[in-house]
Protein backbone atom coordinates (compact mmCIF):
# COMPACT_ATOMS: atom_id res chain seq x y z
CA UNK A 1 0.00 0.00 0.00
CA UNK A 2 1.38 3.34 -1.36
CA UNK A 3 1.35 5.98 1.67
CA UNK A 4 -1.27 8.92 1.66
CA UNK A 5 1.87 11.83 1.00
CA UNK A 6 2.41 9.91 -2.70
CA UNK A 7 -0.71 9.15 -3.50
CA UNK A 8 -2.06 12.99 -3.05
CA UNK A 9 1.04 13.84 -5.25
CA UNK A 10 0.65 11.83 -7.75
CA UNK A 11 -2.89 10.30 -8.70
CA UNK A 12 -4.96 13.10 -7.38
CA UNK A 13 -3.35 16.31 -8.54
CA UNK A 14 -1.38 14.91 -11.20
CA UNK A 15 1.03 16.69 -10.72
CA UNK A 16 4.53 16.31 -13.24
CA UNK A 17 8.14 17.94 -12.81
CA UNK A 18 10.15 18.55 -15.42
CA UNK A 19 13.67 18.23 -14.30
CA UNK A 20 16.62 20.67 -15.78
CA UNK A 21 20.02 19.87 -14.92
CA UNK A 22 22.90 22.44 -14.64
CA UNK A 23 25.91 22.28 -16.52
CA UNK A 24 26.41 26.06 -17.58
CA UNK A 25 24.52 26.55 -20.60
CA UNK A 26 26.77 23.77 -21.86
CA UNK A 27 26.09 20.10 -20.94
CA UNK A 28 24.02 18.56 -19.25
CA UNK A 29 25.32 17.22 -15.66
CA UNK A 30 24.44 13.18 -15.54
CA UNK A 31 23.82 13.29 -11.67
CA UNK A 32 21.44 16.39 -11.97
CA UNK A 33 19.05 14.78 -14.29
CA UNK A 34 18.16 10.72 -14.10
CA UNK A 35 18.26 10.05 -10.59
CA UNK A 36 16.61 13.31 -9.77
CA UNK A 37 13.99 11.51 -11.35
CA UNK A 38 13.88 8.41 -9.69
CA UNK A 39 13.76 10.23 -5.97
CA UNK A 40 10.82 12.08 -7.33
CA UNK A 41 9.10 8.52 -9.00
CA UNK A 42 9.96 7.27 -5.61
CA UNK A 43 7.83 9.93 -3.95
CA UNK A 44 4.86 9.10 -6.49
CA UNK A 45 5.69 11.92 -8.86
CA UNK A 46 5.67 11.54 -12.35
CA UNK A 47 8.82 13.64 -13.39
CA UNK A 48 11.32 13.62 -16.60
CA UNK A 49 14.51 15.30 -17.51
CA UNK A 50 14.81 17.42 -20.07
CA UNK A 51 17.37 18.51 -22.33
CA UNK A 52 17.22 21.90 -23.28
CA UNK A 53 19.24 23.35 -25.74
CA UNK A 54 23.18 23.67 -25.33
CA UNK A 55 25.34 26.52 -26.42
CA UNK A 56 22.54 28.71 -27.87
CA UNK A 57 20.99 31.97 -26.91
CA UNK A 58 18.78 33.46 -25.05
CA UNK A 59 15.73 32.97 -25.41
CA UNK A 60 16.03 29.35 -27.60
CA UNK A 61 16.13 27.56 -24.03
CA UNK A 62 13.48 28.99 -22.59
CA UNK A 63 11.25 28.51 -26.08
CA UNK A 64 12.45 25.31 -26.29
CA UNK A 65 11.08 24.17 -22.14
CA UNK A 66 7.87 26.55 -23.09
CA UNK A 67 7.27 23.84 -25.83
CA UNK A 68 7.84 20.74 -23.57
CA UNK A 69 5.53 22.39 -20.55
CA UNK A 70 2.54 22.54 -23.26
CA UNK A 71 3.05 19.00 -24.64
CA UNK A 72 3.41 17.76 -20.83
CA UNK A 73 -0.46 20.09 -20.33
CA UNK A 74 -1.67 18.25 -23.59
CA UNK A 75 -0.75 15.26 -22.36
CA UNK A 76 -2.68 15.67 -18.95
CA UNK A 77 -0.52 17.07 -16.38
CA UNK A 78 -2.80 19.45 -14.21
CA UNK A 79 0.05 20.87 -12.54
CA UNK A 80 3.41 21.74 -13.95
CA UNK A 81 6.63 21.96 -11.50
CA UNK A 82 10.21 22.41 -12.35
CA UNK A 83 13.07 22.10 -10.55
CA UNK A 84 16.29 23.10 -11.65
CA UNK A 85 20.10 23.32 -10.70
CA UNK A 86 22.38 25.79 -11.20
CA UNK A 87 22.16 26.87 -15.08
CA UNK A 88 19.32 24.72 -15.30
CA UNK A 89 17.73 26.18 -12.22
CA UNK A 90 18.16 29.93 -14.27
CA UNK A 91 15.89 28.69 -16.81
CA UNK A 92 13.55 26.82 -14.50
CA UNK A 93 13.15 30.28 -12.73
CA UNK A 94 12.78 32.20 -15.90
CA UNK A 95 10.23 29.78 -17.13
CA UNK A 96 8.22 30.16 -13.89
CA UNK A 97 9.15 34.21 -13.92
CA UNK A 98 9.04 35.73 -17.59
CA UNK A 99 5.79 36.55 -19.00
CA UNK A 100 4.13 34.12 -21.54
CA UNK A 101 0.55 32.40 -22.16
CA UNK A 102 -1.41 30.21 -19.81
CA UNK A 103 -0.77 27.26 -20.88
CA UNK A 104 3.38 27.69 -20.71
CA UNK A 105 2.53 28.46 -17.19
CA UNK A 106 4.63 26.77 -14.47
CA UNK A 107 2.83 26.13 -10.80
CA UNK A 108 5.87 25.93 -8.47
CA UNK A 109 9.55 25.74 -8.92
CA UNK A 110 12.58 24.14 -7.15
CA UNK A 111 16.21 25.53 -7.57
CA UNK A 112 19.24 24.00 -6.49
CA UNK A 113 22.24 26.09 -6.70
CA UNK A 114 20.52 28.50 -9.25
CA UNK A 115 21.95 31.39 -10.97
CA UNK A 116 19.93 33.33 -10.70
CA UNK A 117 21.53 37.06 -11.56
CA UNK A 118 22.89 37.74 -15.12
CA UNK A 119 23.91 41.37 -13.71
CA UNK A 120 26.89 39.78 -10.91
CA UNK A 121 30.21 38.49 -12.38
CA UNK A 122 30.22 34.91 -10.84
CA UNK A 123 29.84 32.54 -13.22
CA UNK A 124 30.51 34.53 -15.86
CA UNK A 125 31.21 31.27 -18.67
CA UNK A 126 27.16 30.55 -18.97
CA UNK A 127 26.03 34.27 -19.04
CA UNK A 128 28.52 34.43 -22.21
CA UNK A 129 26.80 31.55 -23.70
CA UNK A 130 23.61 32.25 -23.25
CA UNK A 131 23.78 36.50 -23.65
CA UNK A 132 26.88 37.17 -25.65
CA UNK A 133 30.12 39.17 -25.01
CA UNK A 134 28.06 42.43 -26.03
CA UNK A 135 25.15 41.48 -24.37
CA UNK A 136 23.03 44.95 -23.49
CA UNK A 137 22.20 45.96 -19.39
CA UNK A 138 18.78 45.64 -20.40
CA UNK A 139 19.17 42.30 -21.92
CA UNK A 140 20.98 41.24 -18.68
CA UNK A 141 18.46 42.92 -16.50
CA UNK A 142 15.60 41.26 -18.50
CA UNK A 143 16.93 38.00 -17.94
CA UNK A 144 17.99 38.20 -14.19
CA UNK A 145 15.50 36.48 -12.34
CA UNK A 146 15.05 38.93 -9.51
CA UNK A 147 14.14 41.27 -11.69
CA UNK A 148 11.40 39.95 -13.44
CA UNK A 149 9.27 38.49 -9.86
CA UNK A 150 5.57 39.92 -9.82
CA UNK A 151 2.71 39.53 -7.44
CA UNK A 152 1.24 36.69 -9.56
CA UNK A 153 4.91 34.80 -9.52
CA UNK A 154 4.27 31.19 -8.31
CA UNK A 155 6.17 29.92 -5.21
CA UNK A 156 9.40 29.13 -5.01
CA UNK A 157 11.85 26.60 -3.08
CA UNK A 158 15.25 27.29 -2.94
CA UNK A 159 18.32 25.31 -1.56
CA UNK A 160 21.95 26.63 -1.44
CA UNK A 161 25.06 26.02 0.54
CA UNK A 162 26.90 28.63 1.96
CA UNK A 163 30.64 27.62 0.54
CA UNK A 164 29.15 27.34 -3.13
CA UNK A 165 32.18 28.86 -4.92
CA UNK A 166 31.11 28.47 -8.38
CA UNK A 167 27.44 30.42 -8.18
CA UNK A 168 27.49 32.09 -4.56
CA UNK A 169 24.48 31.92 -2.23
CA UNK A 170 23.69 35.50 -3.03
CA UNK A 171 22.21 34.26 -6.03
CA UNK A 172 19.81 33.02 -4.20
CA UNK A 173 19.27 35.94 -1.55
CA UNK A 174 18.79 38.11 -4.31
CA UNK A 175 15.75 36.19 -5.32
CA UNK A 176 14.24 35.46 -2.31
CA UNK A 177 14.43 39.37 -1.18
CA UNK A 178 12.51 40.06 -4.72
CA UNK A 179 10.15 37.49 -4.16
CA UNK A 180 9.77 38.52 -0.21
CA UNK A 181 8.95 42.03 -1.66
CA UNK A 182 6.08 40.96 -4.46
CA UNK A 183 4.51 38.83 -0.96
CA UNK A 184 5.35 35.39 -3.39
CA UNK A 185 5.84 32.35 -1.47
CA UNK A 186 9.15 30.78 -0.96
CA UNK A 187 10.97 29.07 0.99
CA UNK A 188 14.93 29.01 1.02
CA UNK A 189 17.75 26.49 2.85
CA UNK A 190 21.18 27.37 2.83
CA UNK A 191 23.05 24.75 4.43
CA UNK A 192 26.88 25.75 6.17
CA UNK A 193 29.04 23.39 4.21
CA UNK A 194 28.96 21.51 0.91
CA UNK A 195 30.55 21.95 -2.73
CA UNK A 196 28.59 23.42 -5.84
CA UNK A 197 26.26 20.65 -7.71
CA UNK A 198 25.57 18.28 -5.47
CA UNK A 199 22.47 17.25 -6.75
CA UNK A 200 20.44 14.87 -4.61
CA UNK A 201 23.28 15.57 -1.77
CA UNK A 202 23.36 11.92 -0.26
CA UNK A 203 26.95 12.51 0.55
CA UNK A 204 26.85 16.14 1.00
CA UNK A 205 26.56 16.53 5.45
CA UNK A 206 23.57 18.71 6.33
CA UNK A 207 22.71 19.38 2.83
CA UNK A 208 21.22 16.34 1.99
CA UNK A 209 18.45 16.69 3.98
CA UNK A 210 17.28 19.45 1.29
CA UNK A 211 15.07 16.51 -0.47
CA UNK A 212 13.55 15.92 2.51
CA UNK A 213 12.41 19.45 2.87
CA UNK A 214 11.45 19.21 -1.10
CA UNK A 215 9.51 16.68 -0.21
CA UNK A 216 7.41 17.97 2.21
CA UNK A 217 7.00 21.58 -0.04
CA UNK A 218 5.94 19.53 -2.63
CA UNK A 219 3.24 18.15 -0.96
CA UNK A 220 2.43 21.29 0.08
CA UNK A 221 1.76 22.68 -3.27
CA UNK A 222 -0.96 19.91 -3.82
CA UNK A 223 -2.64 20.70 -0.67
CA UNK A 224 -2.87 24.27 -1.32
CA UNK A 225 -4.15 23.14 -5.04
CA UNK A 226 -6.53 20.68 -3.15
CA UNK A 227 -7.61 23.27 -1.35
CA UNK A 228 -8.12 26.03 -3.64
CA UNK A 229 -10.52 23.30 -6.07
CA UNK A 230 -12.59 22.30 -3.07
Amino acid sequence: MRPPFRQSLHSVTGIHLIVLPGGGYAQHVAHEGKPIVGWLNGLGVRASVFRYPLQVRHPKPLNALRTEIRRRRDDGAERIGLIGFSAGGHLAGLAALAPGDLNEAVDFAVLGYAITSMETETYRPARLILLGEDATPELRRSTSLDAVVTDSSPPFFMWHTAEDAYVPPEHTYRLARSLAAHDVPHTVHVFAHGPHSLGLAQDGGDAAAWTTLAASWIAEQSQVRSTLRA
